[in-house]
């Protein structure tokens, strides 16, 4: 029996429905069967069930396993056309990606047949197709399909539940006004891949565990959200600030440490608060100097700061939020010890006037326990066993951000390797890259010995360059003018030893070379990383030995996955080079070759 016809039909008039939404054709009395037919199962010959230990395998097909009824109206043509035209292309409920339904008056009889069955085209006629990409949209305007495509725009991948959505810009963010203001007089303009996605979650109150490359903004990434945590804590006083800070941030090397309290000030200083950095390599005296007025932010050295902590010249009774920067360095460093009793030092009680309990954060997703003691954010570039063993001590539920390959260098850096056996020979080549003229200063070479750092400076001062040297053998004082030289102009080269591989940041590095290929492929993706930093192009160059197999598989594969590097062919072919040489196999090798 057919569906009763629509009110106003019988007399002619146009329904009030009918002229706002877009024509749709009516349902002839064949469609109806069809549908009717193919959906409820409704006069169907019962088909022949065959038994599970028939095995035998029929090449015949029966005439109900056809989805094609040749008597449906308007199927003209062959099978596959009326098949189109009832049920659509294949795609989702059978809707043809053509998507809109336009006016009668301007599709042919096909086009208004698309759609799976007319059911279908009402719907899509109400709700509309919109194809348009997310950077053509309003913030309202995002599906949760236009926020998948997002994340693999910028190579963000988040879990922990109750992930918020990442930024899309600064404007539409909701980072506290005098922050925003703060950020656009620095210059930054768009956030970075991490800093879209951690930033978010920050500002939650979540620990978070971020594992992203090299050069990729990490420091904003934590500072924001930490800056706006600290922002609604009292103001220091002369009966709070000798309680000790309010944040902390850790880091590996002076330099690191050094560098982030930089960029730290540019934010925190137009806020009103106080950074102050504690290192080694400095007197004590000073930096307890330093503190005597007391400071919301310290950044500093795991050694240094247990020092200072076990001499008394510091509590951390109110720190409340904690960043570890560069946390697998840390822990190769041998700073693991130190860590563990860093972060036993902080408060374990409900601060004084906060209650138990949870509550709704802004967003409306997040449950915030409202008696938490501390905020923990850990930043790494890859996750070794040690540094798993503190995240699951120390963070709660973090939300874990990973952007782009975990341990990978960045896309914008062109990798090349030459075979060059012995330093004379090294060095002349060196020579003949440096004058071509190709790359333009800072640049910086890589060694792994302080002497070979000491020999490779005074060659390239003798041939005319000037070079400044950065290694643990130099004073604080000299590191820093080491590289302050490399950043003003002063030099144009820094020689330096793995001291420098990581987190120190000097602008527009065109060239890096490793004069002697790392010992680890994590060391050499961290070298390579001082150039082709905030989305610059760079160039690194590798001269290798023979001696340097134990890590020729994986330099292969690195090199294989970057999209502007080839990995050459000596390399490709060499020995060591198709599978992973461990130390044993390359002792008993040695062995072999001695006997």
């Amino acid at each position: 029996m057919p569906p009763p016809p629509p009110p106003g039909a019988a007399s002619g008039s146009t329904s009030i429905s009918a002229a706002s939404e877009p024509y749709v054709p009516p349902m002839t009395e064949n469609e109806i069967s069809a549908i009717r037919s193919r959906y409820l199962g409704v006069d169907k010959k019962k088909r022949k069930i065959r038994k599970m230990n028939d095995r035998k395998f029929v090449f015949d097909w029966d005439e109900q396993d056809d989805t094609y009824n040749a008597e449906t109206p308007g199927a003209v043509g062959s099978q596959r056309q009326g098949a189109q035209i009832m049920f659509g292309r294949g795609h989702i409920a059978g809707m043809d990606d053509g998507g809109g339904v336009v006016p009668a008056g301007r599709r042919s009889s096909t086009e208004a047949m698309q759609l799976a069955d007319p059911l279908e085209r009402r719907k899509a006629a109400k709700s509309g197709l919109d194809e348009r990409h997310w950077t053509e949209k309003k913030l309202e305007e995002m599906k949760e399909r236009d926020w998948r495509i997002f994340r693999e725009d910028f190579s963000i991948a988040a879990r922990g539940g109750q992930i918020p959505h990442p930024l899309r810009s600064w404007a539409e963010s909701i980072i506290p006004q005098q922050i925003l203001d703060v950020i656009e007089r620095i210059g930054y303009k768009d956030p970075s891949p991490i800093q879209r996605q951690a930033i978010p979650i920050g500002l939650q109150n979540r620990d978070i565990i971020g594992i992203a490359e090299t050069g990729s903004g990490k420091t904003a990434a934590f500072v924001i959200p930490m800056l706006s945590f600290i922002s609604k804590l009292p103001l220091f006083t002369d009966e709070n600030r000798h309680l000790g800070p309010y944040s902390l941030i850790l880091a590996p090397t002076r330099e690191l440490a050094q560098q982030i309290e930089s960029e730290t000030k540019k934010f925190a200083g137009p806020l009103g608060f106080t950074c102050v950095s504690i290192v080694g390599g400095r007197a004590v005296e000073e930096q307890q100097f330093n503190l005597r007025a007391g400071a919301e932010i310290i950044i500093a050295t795991p050694g240094r700061l247990k020092d200072v902590i076990e001499r008394h010249v510091i509590v951390l009774s109110q720190c409340r939020y904690i960043v570890m920067d560069e946390a697998d360095r840390m822990v190769n460093l041998g700073f693991e010890a130190d860590l563990t009793f860093i972060l036993d030092k902080l408060p374990s009680d409900t601060m004084e006037g906060e209650d138990q309990g949870e509550q709704m954060d802004v967003d409306g997703e997040t449950m915030i326990k409202r008696g938490r003691t501390r905020v923990t954010t850990l930043f790494s570039a890859t996750m070794p066993p040690p540094v798993e063993r503190l995240a699951k001590k120390y963070l709660k539920r973090p939300a874990i951000i990973t952007i782009g390959e975990a341990g990978r260098a960045v896309d914008t850096v062109e990798q090349k390797v030459e075979f060059a056996n012995g330093d004379e020979k090294k060095k002349q080549r060196m020579l003949e890259i440096l004058n071509s003229g190709v790359y333009s200063a800072p640049i910086i070479v890589f060694v792994n010995q302080k002497k070979t750092a000491d020999m490779v400076a005074k060659d390239l001062q003798r041939a005319g360059w000037s070079a400044a040297t950065l290694h643990s053998g130099k004073t604080q004082e000299q590191r820093e003018a080491a590289l302050q030289s490399l950043r003003s102009g002063d030099s144009d080269i820094l020689v330096a030893t793995d001291l420098a591989g990581r987190g120190i940041d000097v602008q527009d590095v065109t060239l890096v070379v490793n004069f002697q290929m790392a010992n680890t492929i994590e060391a050499y993706v961290h070298r390579i990383g001082r150039t082709g930093r905030a989305g610059k192009q760079g160039t690194a160059i590798t001269f290798l030995t023979n001696d340097d197999d134990e890590v020729m598989y994986d330099l292969r594969q690195e090199i294989s996955k970057s999209p502007v590097s080839k990995v050459p062919i000596e390399l490709a072919k060499h020995e060591s080079a198709q599978h992973k040489v461990s130390k044993e196999m390359k002792r008993k090798r040695d062995a072999e070759d001695q006997g």
